[in-house]
């Protein structure tokens, strides 16, 4: 028996949250990969783990907000909860590949192809594995089609995303970006859900039990804290809000010669001017006559 499917229960709230969460999400991974390019190489890491992680978590809380609206007429919906945590873990360690690709090799060339391809494809197995969570007296079944169409629209957004995060810009870039990567990866998922169809196994009969949101609510409660809390990170790291450096690197200072920018130690800023000592001439000494 075909079920009937309903994406938007609670209308238009559920895909406009998940829009601003995907959007809060790209932002913070945005500024912590500019970030990354800004400080020392012993820094990097760090900034680059908690990029992928806001990135990955904007994107599984973005995924589960919308299914806090998904429905299936005829059957109550359960949640594996290990499956779904198990989806925000791929989403993090697949985003963080690609994520550190594009950190050390640049967004450019073959790294910005190589790191958008991987984030990309994690972003669409979180869907798919979130999706394969779900518990109902039925089965799910995909178009092969549309479900190549969401994920070719995953890549595309998370290539553009790690390019735009190779641009050392201001705070407005990022923004600008992040709204667009929020806006590609909701279209990912409306995409993948249009490629569902979900056949009941049993007669259709009024759905009972708890509500998705209900059921989803408390699962969100990790993410949601730890994407507050990067936010704090971004607001008191000025760096990170406007994406330049503190000062400029030494050979970019003006006013110091060309043939003195490179090699330059610290040493160098301590050498002190000793003054010349005097010479002092011997008197010349003739042998006196006896």
């Amino acid at each position: 028996m075909q079920g009937t499917v309903d994406g938007f229960s609670y209308g238009l709230v559920t895909p406009l949250v998940a829009y601003l969460m995907a959007c809060l999400g790209g932002a913070l991974g945005l500024r912590c990969t500019t970030r990354s390019m800004l400080v020392a190489q012993s820094w990097r890491p760090g900034w680059l783990a908690l990029g992928s992680a806001a990135i990955g978590s904007g994107i599984w809380t973005m995924h589960f907000v919308a299914m806090m609206g998904f429905t299936v007429r005829g059957t109550p919906i359960h949640y594996d909860t290990a499956m779904t945590f198990a989806s925000l873990a791929v989403a993090i360690v697949m985003v963080g590949i690609g994520v550190f690709i594009v950190g050390y090799k640049g967004a450019r060339g073959t790294a910005l192809f190589t790191g958008g391809t991987i984030t990309g494809l994690g972003i669409a197995s979180m869907h798919y594995l979130g999706m394969a969570s779900m518990r109902l007296d039925g089965k799910l079944e995909y178009n092969t089609v549309t479900v190549g169409i969401s994920v070719a629209i995953a890549m595309c957004a998370a290539t553009a995303a790690l390019w735009a995060a190779g641009q050392v810009r201001g705070f407005l870039w990022s923004v600008g970006a992040s709204l667009v990567m929020g806006l590609a990866v909701s279209g990912m998922h409306y995409t993948g859900m249009a490629a569902l169809d979900v056949h009941l196994h049993g007669t259709a009969a009024p759905t009972s039990g708890e509500s998705p949101a209900a059921l989803l609510a408390p699962m969100l409660i990790g993410p949601l804290a730890f994407l507050l809390l990067a936010g704090v990170v971004v607001m008191f790291d000025p760096l990170m809000v406007m994406g330049k450096p503190a000062t400029a690197p030494l050979e970019q200072k003006p006013g110091i010669p060309a043939h003195t920018r490179s090699g330059v130690h610290h040493s160098a800023h301590r050498l002190r001017f000793r003054p010349r000592r005097p010479v002092e001439h011997s008197r010349s000494r003739t042998p006196q006559k006896r």
